[in-house]
This record gives structure tokens, C-alpha cells and sequence, in this order.
């Protein structure tokens, strides 16, 4: 594939182009998935191929992509995307342009602990059997769930700047819920939640610890039945770092995607509050509300050596001591702004255009461990496991359902809440930050489906965070 791909680079070299660049991945995918007990389906797509060659001519991106890596249909998605830069450069009112990059070569080879795809197939279903068989429909539970979908990705990118990436990943995302319901209505708990997916191989069931945890989503399901719904108007809260890192990613992660400000998003949720000349006097947060994106963390599934457009992986300052002070950008809007570009511009697969997403974006930690937190709480919630959300498209007005919250008094947890509602609007709700947890409750969480673009892309990403607490939240009372 480096002959390949090396060899489309030099078609692509001619006086007429600007800048081009040349994806190819190769993609295993394997789901399982068991309902109240049974396996209801299981499958895998092993080696599906894809090319994507993007051209800058006459100050337009062309762009081209297919599943046929023929050398006819290579020479066809050249004349494509050629065509598609000619044809859309009638239309552009300015020509495209950002300043050249010093040629960057590398490679990545990530190696699970147990690889999902040689594992033995009776092994990984005794495992699964034996914890769906542990959820089951008993006593008030009347539905339960296990999923498991695994994803090897091997990519191999070039451009005309003379840049080449070669990298191998692994990612998985691993869930069981469960639904109790008592005749009148139905709660359900999940494990890990919404962002427990990860960087990984099968062994992030095992440090999920799920056969653990069975007995506690039981339990609280069932007990969620029967707890009080919050009667505040207001409330002290502490998020737990599966909820707030969805938080992070809708009223941050979205807001900051740079694409958005010059409407390229815009059909499809895809507006921002946010303007050029937020950027250094913003606040978008209190003074210690600090978010930075990484993408130089291999801990985090949005590492990367180089970006889909030849960018170094970089970490950038997004919200410095409350202040914004930079955006998620590609390498043209970037220059649009006047910034170094972040290496941000990422694609799904080979086949899709890179846009501006999310890689490891992350909120610093602060001090002390979530039990102090607690323990300085004199009255409030903690609350984790999201249920559902909404946010506008300008990624301003939201509002978050838990599956459970645990209420404080006197710096102690007393007792459990059901579906805890907040509401707020972006800037507010940061500012109320006064307290985020230190290193040793920070982690990534991760997500296997950040929907964005038209045709639509999914992303994996993760956010590094700790629990954090937001003092005076408008709730909704029950």
C-alpha cells in the first residue's frame, strides 16, 4: 500500500494542483450483541477497503473517494476530483488557500492486550453468554442488553508537501443495560455508560470490570423505581466523568469547531455562538475551567501522528482560565483566522472528506479526590449516567437527564434520586464551575459515534476529565 499510495502522489504532482493528499484504510469491524439473555445477532466485515484523493486546483478542494483501489479506478477518481475543484471554484467566492507545511513522516502500531479479531470465538462468546445469562430479566427487571462492537483500522496517508503516516488501531465499545419496571413506569441503568468506549482490544471489558458491576445496575434500577424525583428549582451538582465528558463534547467541543463559525456545518445542527472576536477576551467559563485538544496522547482514541490533512499532532489551549482563546481548525480556516492550524481534520474513512472533529479533548484537572469534593458539598447532587440530552444547534441552550443521582447532605451521600434534570445556557453554566477534581479521578472517556457531516460520519474521540462541581444549576423538578 505505501507503493500505492506513493505512486498516486506522484500523478498528483503536476503545475495546475496546490496541495493534494491520498487516504487508504483497511477496516475490520465485529459486533455481538445479546438481549434478555439470548444472542440476537453477531458479525464482522473484515478488510474493507477504501481510497479518498483530495486535490486544492484553482483555490477549491475536489475531493474523490471509493472501495475500488484498481489502478482504472484510481485514474477515475483523479479526473473526479480534478473535475469537482474545477467545477466548484465557478462557485467559490474566495480562493481557498493556507501556507505550507515542512514534510512529516511517521508510523503507529497500536497492540491490544487481547486482540479481539484472533481471540478464540467460543472463549468471547462463554464470556458474553455468561454475563448476559448474569442480567437477565428477574424480579422487576423485565429487558437487559449486552453489545460489543470492535474496530481495526489501518491507514495509510501521503500529500504533495511530502508528508507519510502509516498506523494501526484498535477500538472497542462495550455496553450492558438493564430496564426494571413496575407497571407503571420503566428505569434503566447502563455500564460504563454513554462513553465507556476506548482505545483497546477486548480487554477493556475486563477493566470495566462488568461482571462486577452486574449486581449494581441491577439493584439501582430496580431502587430508581421507588426514589424521589428532585423538588429543587436550583441545586448544587457534581457530574461524574462519563456525564461530563458529554457535557464537554456538546457545549464545548462542538462550539469550538472552527467549520461551524464560516457555516460549513450549518444544515445539520451545525451552528456556533461563537465568533472570531470572542477569541482572547471570551469568558467562557469560570478562572479555573481549563480545555485543551490533544492529540499527542495515545491513551486517548484521538491520537494521531498526523492529521487527514498532514497536520502534527499538537496539543492546543482552547479555554485558558476561563478565557477562549483558540478554536478546532483545519488548515484553512485556521489561516482565515490567523491561527496555527490544530490538527484537527479527521474522516471517519478513506472514502469520506475530512472535517474539523473533536481527537482527545480534555478539561485540566484540578485538586483533590471526588470524596472531598463531596465532603464540601453541604447540600446538592451527584449525578452521572446520561439518559438524554438536548442542545441547540447553536450549541448554547441545553438540557441533560441522568439515569441516577445521588443526593448530599452534609457533605454525604444519603440517598438516590431518579432522572435528575438540568437545564442552562453554555456561558452560565461553565462560569458556575468552582471545583474540578484532581488527577487522581481524571480519565478519558471515549465515544464510538459523534455524528457529523452530510453524507454523515461517525468519529471516535475521547475526553479526558474529572468530576467537577457547578453551583446554583436551574433544575427541572419532578
Amino acid at each position: 500500500m505505501e507503493q500505492k499510495i506513493k505512486s498516486i502522489i506522484a500523478k498528483l504532482d503536476s503545475p495546475d494542483i496546490t496541495f493534494a493528499d491520498v487516504r487508504i484504510t483497511i477496516t475490520d469491524h465485529e459486533y455481538i450483541y445479546f438481549t434478555n439473555g439470548n444472542l440476537r445477532a453477531m458479525g464482522s466485515s473484515l478488510g474493507a477497503h477504501a481510497i479518498g484523493i483530495r486535490i486544492l486546483k484553482d483555490g477549491c478542494f475536489g475531493f474523490a473517494g471509493s472501495d475500488d483501489l484498481s489502478d482504472g479506478s484510481i485514474d477515475r477518481l483523479i479526473k473526479r476530483a480534478k473535475d469537482n475543484a474545477t467545477h466548484g471554484a465557478a462557485f467559490q467566492k474566495e480562493k481557498l488557500s493556507f501556507p505550507a507545511l515542512s514534510a512529516t513522516k511517521g508510523e503507529y502500531f497500536f497492540t491490544p492486550e487481547i486482540d479481539p479479531f484472533t481471540m478464540d470465538k467460543e472463549e468471547k462468546l462463554d464470556f458474553f453468554s455468561k454475563l448476559a445469562e448474569s442480567i437477565k430479566p428477574q424480579g422487576k427487571i423485565v429487558y437487559s442488553g449486552v453489545s460489543a462492537n470492535f474496530e481495526k483500522q489501518e491507514k495509510y496517508y501521503a500529500n504533495t508537501e511530502g508528508s507519510y503516516y502509516h498506523s494501526v488501531v484498535y477500538n472497542s465499545d462495550p455496553s450492558m443495560s438493564v430496564a426494571a419496571s413496575d407497571g407503571k413506569e420503566m428505569q434503566s441503568r447502563t455500564w460504563p455508560g454513554h462513553m465507556g468506549t476506548g482505545r483497546a482490544g477486548f480487554e477493556l471489558f475486563h477493566k470495566h470490570e462488568f461482571m462486577k458491576n452486574t449486581e449494581r445496575i441491577i439493584k439501582e434500577a430496580t431502587d430508581l423505581l421507588g426514589a424521589p424525583r428532585i423538588k429543587d428549582n436550583k441545586a448544587d451538582i457534581i457530574i461524574g466523568g462519563g456525564h461530563l465528558a458529554l457535557q464537554l463534547h456538546e457545549s464545548i467541543g462542538h462550539a469550538t469547531e472552527a467549520d461551524r463559525i464560516f457555516g460549513q456545518e450549518i444544515s445539520y445542527a451545525g451552528k456556533t455562538f461563537v465568533r472570531p472576536e470572542m477569541l482572547g477576551n471570551y469568558q467562557y467559563g469560570s478562572p479555573i475551567l481549563n480545555v485543551y485538544s490533544d492529540s499527542t496522547d495515545p491513551a486517548g482514541m484521538g491520537y494521531h501522528m498526523l492529521d487527514d490533512e498532514g497536520v502534527p499532532g499538537k496539543t492546543i489551549d482552547i479555554i485558558k482560565d476561563g478565557i477562549l482563546v483558540n478554536q478546532q481548525t483545519s488548515r484553512h480556516i485556521a489561516h482565515l483566522l490567523g491561527l496555527e492550524p490544530s490538527s484537527n481534520m479527521k474522516a471517519s474513512f478513506a472514502d469520506d472528506i475530512p472535517l474539523v472533529r473533536m481527537t482527545n479533548l480534555c478539561i485540566a484537572p484540578g485538586k483533590g479526590s471526588l470524596e472531598e469534593l463531596i465532603a464540601s458539598t453541604e447540600r446538592g447532587y451527584f449525578l452521572d449516567f446520561t439518559k438524554t440530552w438536548s442542545i441547540d444547534d447553536n450549541r448554547n441552550n441545553f438540557q441533560f437527564t441522568t439515569e441516577i443521582g445521588y443526593e448530599i447532605k452534609d457533605g454525604r451521600i444519603v440517598g438516590i434520586v431518579k432522572e435528575p434534570t438540568y437545564f442552562g445556557i453554555t456561558q452560565d453554566f461553565w462560569n458556575a464551575c468552582d471545583g474540578i477534581c484532581g488527577k487522581e479521578e481524571w480519565e478519558y472517556h471515549s465515544t464510538f459515534n459523534c455524528g457529523k457531516g452530510e453524507p454523515g460520519q461517525v468519529m471516535r474521540l475521547s475526553h479526558g476529565v474529572a468530576p467537577a462541581r457547578f453551583r446554583a444549576v436551574d433544575m427541572l423538578p419532578g
